[in-house]
């Protein structure tokens, strides 16, 4: 069976905001594609092709929300991920939490700078 996720897009409204939280607390360049109506920044992937992006459009409802689906990402030290989150503009809604499950590591949930909820995951 394929991967089940294969691309994700977390919506912005302010798309230049969105690109430079996720540079900053990640450490990452974002490759960025402008075509007027619809705004798209990159998420680093391997092999050289990105998994997820950051979205705006004016063409469609695409609105952030903290209610909708949640994607965990990857990372090494959550406690530090939250600090740089908190100081760029984003709120932790669950601290680092160990998974109560064998062979598992740790969660976190915060919310972006755009008001999307997300979470954390680290080993």
């Amino acid at each position: 069976m394929k991967r089940l996720i294969d691309f994700f897009e977390i919506p912005a409204t302010d798309f230049s905001r969105a690109v430079k939280f996720y540079e900053t607390i990640f450490g990452i360049t974002m490759a960025t594609f402008d075509c007027g109506n619809e705004k798209m920044a990159f998420f680093p992937g391997n092999n050289g092709k990105s998994q997820g992006a950051i979205s705006w459009s004016s063409c469609f409802d695409f609105t952030p929300s903290a209610q909708g689906v949640l994607i965990s990402l990857n990372c090494e030290d959550i406690s530090s991920m939250l600090e740089l989150i908190e100081k760029n503009g984003g709120k932790t809604l669950i601290a680092k939490t160990k998974i109560e499950s064998d062979d598992r590591g740790y969660f976190a949930v915060f919310t972006d700078c755009e008001g999307n909820r997300l979470g954390l995951y680290s080993e």
